[in-house]
């Protein structure tokens, strides 16, 4: 299994899974054309995707679903709630033939692989991030996340991989010039993980067989990888995990996921 983040941040978000046969992606906040020169770019054939899973109908997820609907045949894998929701957001209609539908909470067999759909707490439809098993491969992608509840974290066990939100630093949000209510959504039980609370989360769920994690979806104003670094750091001492951490502009792809 291979992973690749291939845009993460608040201005849009991509990420892919493949095994040399297929490619899942799991959101589409970029242009169809990024996605397939990042794509190619990392040796991630565009052919290969079959489908792009949606965790949640805000822009800086879905702003390329208009485009990859008419441009391609990718399926569409989403909950009924977040597939009204970007249907509304981006004036389009997902057609029934290519939807297939999401419940969190019940994995669904798709080419072969377990994906998994889990709720999260996030001021949306009904958001969601997703735990793929693919032989023995076990990986997570979560972001955009107010808490680490504990729904997530049971969902965040036994992992090869982990792509964990550390979206900002408290105390440079709060100093930054962002407006008050936007700091306050942020900083609300339904909005982003602070690079304290993705520690905290990561304390949790941190096995001896995760291998690699990826902090994600870092705010370009509130946060600096070096300070996200840090905090995961921290709860990783003594560990052997691969830590890297994830762009907006620059892809990253990590290959041989299985422990």
């Amino acid at each position: 299994m291979h992973y690749a983040a291939l845009a993460s941040g608040s201005k849009g978000n991509c990420h892919a899974l493949a095994d040399g046969e297929r490619t899942l992606l799991i959101d589409a906040g970029i242009s169809l054309r990024q996605i397939r020169q990042r794509l190619d770019a990392l040796d991630f054939h565009a052919g290969e995707v079959q489908a792009l899973a949606l965790t949640h109908e805000h822009s800086d997820h879905i702003g390329a679903l208009g485009v990859i609907l008419r441009r391609t045949d990718w399926a569409i894998l989403a909950t009924r709630e977040t597939r009204q929701a970007a249907e509304l957001s981006q004036a389009v209609l997902i057609p029934a033939d290519r939807w297939i539908e999401l419940e969190a909470g019940r994995p669904l067999d798709w080419a072969g692989w377990r994906v998994l759909p889990f709720s999260l707490p996030h001021d949306a439809a009904d958001p969601v991030a997703f735990r793929v098993e693919a032989g023995a491969c076990a990986c997570a992608v979560v972001t955009d996340l107010g808490q680490p509840t504990a729904l997530v974290a049971d969902h965040l066990q036994d992992l090869d991989l982990l792509v964990l939100e550390a979206n900002h630093d408290v105390d440079m949000l709060r100093e930054g010039d962002y407006p008050p209510q936007l700091k306050a959504r942020i900083l609300s039980r339904v909005g982003h993980l602070s690079n304290a609370a993705m520690a905290e989360l990561l304390a949790r769920v941190c096995s001896p067989r995760l291998r690699r994690l990826v902090l994600a979806h870092l705010s370009e104003s509130n946060n600096h990888p070096d300070l996200a670094r840090f905090a995961a750091e921290e709860v990783l001492r003594g560990t052997s995990v691969d830590l890297h951490v994830a762009h907006q502009r620059v892809p990253l792809a990590l290959s041989d996921l299985s422990h």
